[in-house]
């Protein structure tokens, strides 16, 4: 597996059409891959002031594309591209971390004409069930946390088209969070790691990424 980066310069104009429709990123991103159907996990994440795409995946990417469409211009942009198995090796059975997680907190309504039916996927939009979604998530994926010990640092709604031209309005809430976990199964974190959490991964949700705690 490999962590990227590339750094974004939002003063540009298909940098902005980005922020606003997540589809235009996911387009990037497998763009920057031999076609196939993999699924790759990407973020937009904020560092220092600047806003960069993180992009997790199992084959080196060609950046170049992103850089040149989205980046500063000029290239000034740095792009990095880090093997992400050490990190990996390092998950231990209570180890601590620190975490960020954007992802798409919803739950499943069953439908009163029709209980068995599937149920209409609502997003939670409070901050005590947002968080309240990660805890009752954690176990399965091996990790605990604290309600005291994480919180949610930025929420956002994304409204955009599913196709091009005539396609119907994709509506998902992404939510970040922010705090320290310990892994309670390294196997299932690993896990967790490398396939994310939730709905809207191709629309820059589900990835996970830790730092150790110091």
């Amino acid at each position: 597996m490999y962590l990227s980066r590339v750094e974004l310069d939002e003063t540009r104009r298909a940098t902005m059409r980005g922020l606003a429709s997540p589809r235009i990123f996911h387009g990037a991103v497998e763009s920057a891959f031999p076609p196939g159907r993999r699924r790759r996990l990407w973020r937009l994440d904020r560092l220092h002031g600047r806003l960069y795409l993180l992009l997790l995946s199992e084959d080196v990417p060609d950046l170049s594309g992103i850089a040149s469409q989205f980046g500063p211009p000029g290239g000034r942009g740095a792009i990095q591209t880090r093997d992400y198995t050490p990190l990996l090796q390092r998950i231990q059975l209570d180890g601590l971390w620190q975490f960020r997680l954007t992802a798409n907190p919803t739950k499943s309504c069953p439908r009163k004409s029709d209980p068995q039916a599937r149920g209409k996927v609502l997003a939670h939009c409070t901050v005590e069930y947002q968080k309240q979604w990660l805890l009752e998530r954690a176990q399965k994926h091996g990790f605990s946390l604290e309600p005291e010990e994480f919180t949610v640092t930025k929420v956002r709604w994304l409204h955009f088209p599913k196709v091009r031209e005539g396609g119907r309005l994709v509506t998902l809430l992404a939510v970040t969070y922010e705090g320290t976990l310990r892994v309670t199964d390294p196997a299932l974190f690993q896990a967790l790691l490398v396939n994310g959490i939730g709905r809207g991964k191709a629309y820059g949700l589900g990835l996970m990424t830790v730092m150790g705690r110091r």
